[in-house]
């Protein structure tokens, strides 16, 4: 690019550039070299900064493409850049920000192009494009060192090595960037990739015994949270215009800085940074998550997820060594905050997803938490803002809630915490709740919301999953949240009854009508629908049995609204389980009527708790105890891969991939 290079529409103009993609080779040693890694431009954090530069870079990566095999200048440049590398460390405790910065602009250059490589060509053509040399046409060194593999590791050991500071920053983001770039063959496979020389590198080369650092490192990144580092104009030009160190032309510092801000003062994506100002934890935590849903080898288990199921709390002090392998200590307090404090991104609900399942350590800390409503609140509020998220970021919060609902602890607890005007909940004014009714209240909203719009009967059993666990545990409900459990099922009832109305209009058909027209299959809506009935009676009936005298306000609406549970009564699918709820309504019927006529609310209420107590156990019928575990689908991957790469494709900080050729998943997933 060279030193005035600051913005995109210089590059079709700047020389060194046009040097490094012709025919001709540069040797490494060349003052070429510096004069092409020391630019101030900025690198993009916005799509459409990324999507000008993409547009920008396209036709020099093909003309390098062609002349590589000739020059080896591509293999070059990445030798530049693993040269400066190894005295980064160094450089860093010296605040050599010079070295520093030029080391970084060189990887954005390898970045840049690798990403158009990628596109273009095969694992194994970019593999050639490593391994050509300054020689005959075409012809490369077999017997040299693997510099694909050189590079990922240097980029590993950057990553795990380097400390995390200003002046360090961009090259840590770089450095996480360029490893996601290398990763992203998937993206152009519409199977799921099982191999190649990028994943054997990553597990089962020499990076392999950098697995617990690299995760260890990428979830401090996510944890830290850190904001890119303000613009400093830390160096000055010299007075006469002469260059600085390195033969760097004059004017260069003056903008030095603005390549360490990732869009910098007074560039157009400086305005985005608004809205993305944590580049380097956003990076980390989608490399995270692509690492740790790589497929298992047939020989080999993926060392990444291994790491992420079993890495322990730096407070844990047992002295028994762990048997799996890649083990490491986190903070999980830390980690814990961190997770609270950014489920508004699909990213950190399924980092959250992914810990709950898989890692017994982190899903144990998690469910001891005497502040659990500062992490089930943001769910609720993913859950009760439905209709402005994806459906997998709402799959992924509702699985949380049902693995969060298989301990009982945690049931019996959420109703002890009592919350104060919720200002996101606005269809009622709720100044005083418990967490348990709140958390009952937006999985009956997601319900209903689905039963109206999206009609998918994986989350319908979800939900209920989740309300059935939580059921023998009930508490104080409050009373909006019994009210919505029986408008709920009024609703089913209605539902059933029209759905029952068509089928039978169905079969009355007159004769001479259209045999061949298609109908719905009203047996299978029906048969559907039946079973949420009774999954809901069943939670009802759960509540009844088990904490019948702790919930007043449930069976005050049950016997408001008793008029919808006659027609069910005598019904094959739901006789045994009625025969509690009639058991109920009769029970506290007959003592309403004993209290007399006109009775005040606060009375009927008093009757109930009285009665609560007086109803004998042994007349209402024991069912086998709700519970219901999460289990993840025979082959996940094939869910969790493109929904992982579509996070990328979709938030990834300064990328851009032109829709065209996304053959992983379609264009309207998340």
């Amino acid at each position: 690019m060279g030193a005035n290079t600051s913005q995109v529409s210089d590059l079709s103009e700047s020389q060194s550039i046009r040097t490094l993609i012709g025919p001709e080779s540069i040797s490494e040693n060349e003052p070429f070299w510096n004069q092409l890694i020391s630019f101030t431009f900025t690198s993009p954090t916005c799509s459409a900064d990324a999507k000008l530069l993409e547009e920008a870079v396209v036709p020099f990566a093909k003309t390098l493409i062609e002349n590589n095999p000739r020059s080896g200048n591509f293999g070059a440049l990445v030798r530049v850049f693993l040269g400066r590398t190894k005295e980064l460390k160094i450089s860093t405790e010296c605040q050599d920000q010079l070295f520093i910065w030029q080391a970084h602009n060189a990887l954005f250059l390898v970045r840049c192009l690798l990403k158009v490589f990628i596109r273009e060509m095969s694992e194994g053509e970019l593999h050639l494009q490593f391994s050509y040399q300054a020689r005959a046409p075409g012809t490369y060194e077999s017997n040299s060192e693997d510099l694909l593999e050189e590079l990922m590791c240097n980029l590993v050991h950057l990553i795990v090595e380097v400390p995390l500071l200003d002046i360090t920053y961009n090259i840590l983001f770089e450095a996480v960037t360029t490893l996601l770039v290398l990763l992203s063959y998937q993206l152009f496979q519409k199977d799921i990739l099982r191999e190649g020389l990028i994943y054997q590198c990553l597990t089962r080369g020499r990076c392999l015994t950098l697995t617990s650092r690299l995760v260890k490192t990428l979830l401090y990144n996510f944890i830290r949270q850190e904001k890119c580092p303000p613009p400093a104009h830390l160096f000055q030009t010299q007075a006469d215009g002469g260059g600085l160190l390195y033969g760097l032309a004059s004017g260069v510092a003056s903008g030095l800085w603005s390549v360490f801000t990732l869009g910098g003062a007074g560039s157009k994506s400086g305005v985005d940074q608004e809205q993305n100002p944590l580049p380097l934890s956003n990076q980390s935590l989608l490399l995270l998550l692509v690492l740790a849903n790589l497929t298992d080898g047939p020989d080999c288990p993926n060392p990444y997820k291994q790491a992420v199921t079993c890495f322990k709390n730096t407070q844990d002090t047992s002295s028994i060594p762990s048997p799996q392998p890649h083990t490491f200590q986190i903070n999980f307090n830390s980690l814990y905050t961190a997770l609270c404090e950014q489920q508004r991104s699909d990213q950190a609900t399924l980092l959250l997803y992914t810990l709950l399942h898989q890692n017994p350590n982190m899903k144990t800390y998690v469910l001891s938490r005497t502040d659990m409503e500062n992490l089930v609140m943001p769910i609720l509020e993913i859950l009760y803002h439905v209709e402005e998220r994806n459906s997998h970021h709402v799959y992924m919060a509702l699985i949380i809630l049902l693995i969060l609902t298989e301990d009982d602890t945690f049931n019996r607890s959420i109703h002890e915490v009592i919350l104060k005007n919720i200002s996101w909940y606005t269809e009622r004014a709720l100044t005083e709740i418990s967490l348990g009714s709140l958390l009952i209240l937006v999985v009956i909203r997601t319900i209903q919301f689905n039963m109206t719009r999206t009609r998918d009967k994986y989350l319908h059993t979800n939900c209920l999953a989740a309300l059935a666990n939580m059921s023998a545990q009930f508490r104080c409900l409050h009373q909006y949240a019994a009210q919505r459990i029986i408008s709920l099922f009024a609703l089913l009832s209605k539902k059933h009854n029209k759905v029952l109305e068509q089928a039978t209009q169905s079969l009355q058909r007159p004769l001479g009508a259209d045999d061949n027209a298609a109908l719905p299959d009203y047996a299978q809506d029906l048969s559907v629908i039946e079973e949420v009935i009774r999954m809901l009676l069943e939670i009802i009936n759960s509540c009844l049995c088990n904490s019948l005298h702790h919930n007043p306000n449930l069976v005050y609406a049950l016997l408001y609204k008793r008029e919808l549970f006659e027609q069910f009564r005598s019904h094959p699918c739901f006789q045994d389980i009625m025969q509690n709820l009639d058991t109920v309504i009769g029970f506290f019927s007959q003592r309403l009527e004993q209290a007399g006529t006109d009775l005040s609310v606060e009375r009927v209420q008093e009757v109930i708790k009285k009665g609560a107590v007086a109803l004998p156990k042994d007349r209402l019928k024991k069912f086998p105890e709700l519970k219901f575990k999460y289990v993840e689908e025979d082959q996940p991957e094939d869910f969790f891969i493109p929904y992982v790469w579509s996070l990328v494709f979709n938030s990834a900080v300064g990328l851009y991939w032109n829709s065209q050729g996304i053959e992983l998943f379609s264009m309207d997933s998340p």
